[in-house]
């Protein structure tokens, strides 16, 4: 039986894609089936957007947000960003990738990149349309299907989902019934997926 690890993630969470790639490296070295979902922060569970938290909270945040990012190697401009409109929606790309068969994780971190380490303006339906065909998706059909019903049902019942299991940030994995919150908790979870099940 294959063992799987639901996916808990945002678009729009630096820790997401901070921990991305880390992520699905230790799923394919352990041969680990992932499901996705993708939801925004869950405020009923405890979550707290950034912007809410108080400003010296927030300092400390970029500053272990820059750590972590040298640590994975990912570039990261949090700094001198452009105002960018709402990157949720770009979250309908990945799912309508999911649902299709398609290489959602590409899709995930072309999007992630774009957004994270460019600055682009991945809010707006024309531009992450680019992005993604420039890389080699269809970013046309990807930009058709975000709209359709099973895609926003998805969209609807993964953040109903993350509610009812617990989740209240990103990136969140859950593996035999147990959460991890935080790509920071990743060696733990590689643990779980080894036998040491906390």
């Amino acid at each position: 039986m294959t063992r799987t690890v639901e996916y808990f993630f945002s678009i729009g969470s630096p820790w997401s894609y901070i921990g991305f790639d880390t992520f699905i490296d230790l799923a394919a070295k352990n041969d680990v089936a992932i499901t996705p979902y993708l939801t925004t922060v869950v405020e009923e569970n405890g979550g707290i957007f950034s912007r809410n938290r108080p400003e010296i909270r927030r300092a400390y945040w970029t500053r272990d947000l820059k750590r972590w990012a040298r640590v994975r190697g990912k570039e990261l401009r949090l700094e001198h960003r452009p105002e960018l409109s709402d990157p949720t929606p770009a979250s309908l790309f990945v799912i309508a990738a999911y649902l299709d068969g398609q290489d959602w994780i590409g899709v995930s971190r072309t999007l992630q990149h774009a957004f994270w380490a460019e600055a682009r303006d991945i809010g707006k339906p024309d531009i992450r349309e680019a992005i993604v065909t420039s890389a080699g998706f269809d970013g046309a059909a990807l930009l058709r299907r975000q709209a359709d019903d099973d895609v926003q049902n998805k969209w609807s019942a993964d953040r109903t989902h993350a509610r009812d299991s617990g989740v209240f940030g990103f990136p969140t994995y859950v593996h035999d019934s147990e959460i991890y919150w935080g790509q920071d908790n990743l060696p733990f979870l590689e643990r779980h997926l080894g036998g040491d099940r906390p």
